[in-house]
């Protein structure tokens, strides 16, 4: 353990209900800002995850957490949502050195989010029901009616680029449907949820109700298969998230996968370039890129191609690039080295098939750690696979469209459909574009935001179902009816 980070690491260390595991073996989480050691994580076994989802399916049908009341229930979660509104400084810190995030970003967005995601579906613990009923093609006397219950233990798999908000937009649904958890986060950022782990139990969560089962690929994907979960609810890569889907067809397992995006921007010539150029920029930029809705296919009209990408050059050089503890920060670095490699490698292949680059260079990188340059390409081909393909990373391929007809083709020519983005000023242009475009959640004149009252979630190779909304209670919740005969 780094002894400087050792005030506000959380125990390292992972429980099957009240039962601390002796695990055997242990990975390494590194600081993406300067490549040191912050700490030895617990790897776990097969065996191990076995205790924790048996600790789970235990709590399940165990009667301390399945007869408590909805309002017992949500009061719980509002008391978990206050705690971590009380640890939120240090829960910053360790998303923030975690992740590479810029530590006014963890603060200001990231575990407020955290919070917000909670409370909400506090709300709906007891809003959950039934309905009642008439038989409408069978005479007699009967009494009928449709029970909600919860599905049973849930897999939670998350990535890295958003540690606590995207395992919150599980775990806030999953408790308030009743379910148990078991939070598998990402080998790269693993601390804010053994953290979130431990106030779970403070508060006064039932032992394995809340539990978190950390190491790499392969216990993740032996949590997706294992036969005591009932449903996975995964964020991750589409090719992932294939894989899950594929291994749930066995014992029929329900699924919400959240994948992949290559989220298009389309600028009208009308539009405020003041308020567009910006956006526009920290829509792909923000956390490095590293956004599965990010907008990284800019169409823009060939009136205004010119300028527009004078405007984005300038305004991203003004852009600071830095340490993640630096409240100055902007842009931090990328999670690890292969993430780096891997957005080093588009640029090399787009280079190669002669496709230019704006000159960033006046942007200095630390000379230790995981960071990129921005870039923001021209005149990008349709077929380029920069254009195709998600980077993952601060990449702007921008291209220009002659009218709105083109601009639709060719921000639906995409295997993903996670978002759109759309800048106008015309409101007509607005909500025909927005029905035309193949994307879960259209932006107007905005960008990146999310919030726990509307569903979130792709079209095509971007995923299955909806996160956030009422909707998602739906994932999380099974629906039996009883018809019950009145002679």
């Amino acid at each position: 353990m780094n002894a400087r980070f050792q005030e506000i690491l959380p125990e390292l260390a992972l429980y099957a209900g009240s039962q601390k595991l002796n695990v055997n073996q242990t990975f390494q989480d590194i600081n993406p800002c300067d490549e040191s050691l912050i700490a030895q994580i617990p790897k776990a076994s097969v065996d191990d995850l076995d205790a924790i989802v048996a600790a789970a399916k235990h709590a399940w049908h165990g009667a301390t957490w399945r007869e408590i009341t909805p309002l017992q229930r949500e009061n719980l979660i509002r008391r978990f949502a206050d705690a971590i509104e009380q640890d939120s400084a240090r829960l910053a810190q360790l998303e923030s050195m975690d992740a590479g995030k810029p530590i006014s970003i963890t603060q200001t967005v990231d575990i407020p989010a955290v919070v917000a995601w909670l409370k909400y579906y506090a709300g709906w613990a007891s809003k959950i029901m039934g309905s009642a009923g008439e038989l409408s093609n069978v005479a007699g006397s009967f009494h009928a009616y449709s029970r909600r219950q919860s599905i049973g233990v849930v897999a939670a798999i998350t990535p890295w680029n958003f540690p606590s908000v995207l395992s919150m937009w599980k775990i806030a649904p999953a408790l308030a449907a009743g379910c148990c958890i078991v939070l598998k986060p990402a080998s790269d950022t693993p601390l804010t949820a053994l953290r979130l782990a431990e106030i779970a139990r403070e508060v006064g969560f039932p032992e394995g109700v809340f539990n978190v089962v950390t190491g790499n690929s392969e216990i993740g994907h032996a949590l997706a298969t294992h036969p005591d979960i009932a449903k996975v609810a995964f964020t991750g890569s589409t090719q992932t998230g294939r894989s899950i889907l594929q291994a749930s067809i066995a014992d029929f397992k329900r699924v919400t996968l959240e994948l992949g995006g290559k989220s298009p921007v389309i600028l009208h010539k009308d539009a405020d370039l003041d308020k567009a150029i910006p956006t526009i920029a920290m829509g792909c930029f923000f956390n490095t890129g590293q956004v599965c809705y990010a907008g990284t296919r800019l169409y823009v009209h060939h009136d205004i191609y010119d300028e527009v990408l004078v405007r984005l050059a300038a305004f991203t050089k003004s852009l600071k690039i830095g340490a993640s503890d630096d409240p100055n920060t902007q842009l931090g670095p990328v999670v690890n080295a292969r993430q780096k490699h891997s957005i080093q490698e588009f640029l090399n292949e787009a280079q190669q098939l002669g496709i230019e680059s704006l000159d960033l260079s006046e942007m200095t990188l630390p000379e230790k750690g995981f960071y990129v340059r921005p870039a923001i390409l021209k005149n990008v081909p349709a077929h380029a696979p920069i254009m195709k393909e998600e980077v993952f990373g601060p990449v702007l391929a921008t291209a220009t469209y002659q009218d709105l007809q083109e601009a639709i083709q060719l921000s639906n020519d995409s295997v993903y459909g996670l978002a759109a983005h759309l800048w106008t000023q015309d409101l007509s242009i607005a909500h025909q574009i927005s029905a035309a475009l193949d994307a879960g959640t259209v932006f107007v004149n905005c960008a990146l935001l999310a919030d726990p009252n509307f569903p979130f979630g792709g079209f095509k190779q971007s995923g299955i179902g909806r996160e956030n909304g009422q909707e998602v209670l739906d994932a999380y919740l099974e629906s039996k009816s009883v018809i019950m005969a009145l002679n």
